[in-house]
């Protein structure tokens, strides 16, 4: 069956080094149908929880160009099971990514969920459009309350997708993240806190001297 993901990954060269370590025989013998050209519902719920991706791109030279995008949390919309679009706000104008697309839309993402050791990895096409060119495509990605000035839409056609291992993925946690994970320490501290200021007041009380 068609793997997909390494059916674009794998070339002559890299055939060539699979078989010098001696791991060709894996994958030309896999037999599960790892052919994922369609997103679905976990690859749904995984996309929106993410707030952050990487995008590689290839310039004109021949020299990758990997970028950092970040947003709100779901930011990186998915419009049907085959496209993902997102807002393209102003950042440093360098403008690589978005060059490099003119001459090659080919790009990868690397989606990662660094919490539960999760990575998801995306090959597609990528289409730059104006604001103005698909207005409905501009309204379901912008967000009026992410405070960025929004220059251009990308909108991006899955050709595959694959799973990575959770090997060698370190565990990190966001702010939010933390911040979620000890609210009920905090909660409880809080409680904590207000019962001791009540058995001061008590005993405050009970040493008063009486008439």
């Amino acid at each position: 069956m068609p793997y997909g993901f390494l059916d674009i990954a794998i070339t002559p060269s890299v055939r060539a080094v699979q078989a010098s370590m001696g791991a060709d025989s894996a994958w030309q013998d896999f037999k599960g149908d790892r052919a994922f050209d369609r997103f679905r519902e976990n690859e749904a719920a995984f996309i929106a929880e993410r707030d952050s991706f990487y995008i590689a791109t290839v310039s004109e030279t021949g020299w990758p160009y990997v970028q950092h995008r970040g947003g709100p949390r779901g930011f990186l919309k998915l419009i049907d099971d085959r496209t993902l679009s997102f807002a393209d706000y102003r950042g440093n104008r360098q403008y690589i990514s978005t060059g490099n697309l003119a001459a090659d839309d080919r790009a990868c993402l690397f989606l990662m969920d660094y919490a539960r050791r999760a990575r998801l990895k995306i090959y597609a096409r990528v289409e730059v459009l104006a604001l103005d060119e698909d207005p409905a495509l501009t309204a379901a990605v912008a967000m009026p309350e992410y405070r960025a000035k929004l220059e251009r839409i990308f909108r991006l056609r899955l050709e595959a997708f694959d799973w990575n291992c959770q090997q060698h993925i370190t565990p990190r946690f966001s702010e939010g993240e933390i911040g979620h994970a000890i609210r009920p320490l905090h909660d409880r501290l809080e409680a904590l806190e207000a019962e001791n200021a009540r058995l001061r007041e008590r005993l405050a009380g009970q040493s008063q001297p009486t008439g």
